[in-house]
């Protein structure tokens, strides 16, 4: 028998793009929703990328008391991916970081 191993992993450092939205769908259940820019250059040209974060539990705690737009951020999660149907009933499909480990690394100014 053959073992195929895959991985599901992200890492990422960049600046947070708005303030962490947390809600809790139960009750001791906190999840925080965030974007968190990353750039990297092109030639004499920067291509900033956009990724929307979640934050669960503890995590989530944290992120609401210290994480805030401008933060800078590094963070390893996986990648998940869900559909909703948004305001004007269109299908989306959206992929998102869940967050397993992050460390705050400053505040832009």
């Amino acid at each position: 028998n053959k073992i195929f191993m895959s991985e599901n992993k992200v890492i990422l450092l960049g600046n947070v793009g708005n303030d962490p939205e947390i809600s809790y769908p139960e009750k001791d259940m906190a999840i925080a929703r965030f974007s968190l820019a990353t750039n990297e250059r092109n030639g004499n040209q920067e291509i900033t990328e956009w990724h929307s974060i979640v934050m669960m539990g503890r995590y989530a705690e944290w992120a609401e008391r210290y994480i805030r737009k401008g933060t800078r951020l590094f963070i390893e999660g996986k990648l998940r991916s869900r559909t909703h149907v948004d305001k004007f009933e269109m299908r989306r499909k959206i992929t998102e970081i869940y967050v397993d480990y992050f460390e705050i690394l400053g505040r832009n100014q």
